[in-house]
């Protein structure tokens, strides 16, 4: 038997979803672009969950409350979560401090070579490969100003 809450959320989201993306159809490009990204995705997951829920052949399971991995002891959990949150809170500072185009290269490489352990090859590999994701999609296609970060704005860069 169908869950009816699961079915009814997945309806829901799809309908709200399908409103969002045609209520952009007259609006410009780049005012539509951010809509669009979210909410065609957004409507396929939906879709993809009601029709799991219509014509899924193993039955659900009810659910269960949320649980932390036990097999690892709280110390080892807390220091992994700790510098989670600190490599978070180093990229909004890279953010405000350097600005966007400078955070992402840099906060993709750092992450690569301290915490993932990997070689200079392949960090810079990526560390490129995103730079230019980033310049060419925001830059050059979307032409989308970023704020220069605090630092260019002390020493008079900006």
């Amino acid at each position: 038997m169908p869950s009816k809450a699961s079915l009814a959320l997945g309806l829901g989201i799809m309908v709200l979803a399908a409103w969002g993306v045609i209520s952009t159809f007259s609006w410009p490009w780049k005012a539509a672009l951010f809509p669009l990204v979210i909410g065609i995705p957004l409507f396929c997951m939906a879709a993809a969950e009601a029709l799991c829920v219509l014509f899924g052949s193993a039955p659900r399971s009810e659910a269960r409350d949320f649980q932390f991995s036990t097999d690892l002891p709280p110390r080892v959990m807390l220091r992994r979560t700790l510098l989670a949150l600190a490599w978070i809170a180093g990229f909004f500072a890279a953010i405000v401090l350097l600005g966007f185009p400078v955070a992402v290269p840099l906060l993709v490489f750092l992450y690569l070579k301290v915490q993932g352990g990997e070689g200079w090859g392949l960090s810079l590999v990526f560390t490129l490969v995103v730079w230019g994701i980033f310049y060419g999609l925001f830059d050059l296609a979307l032409h989308l100003p970023f704020p220069a970060g605090l630092i260019a704005t002390w020493i008079g860069l900006d």
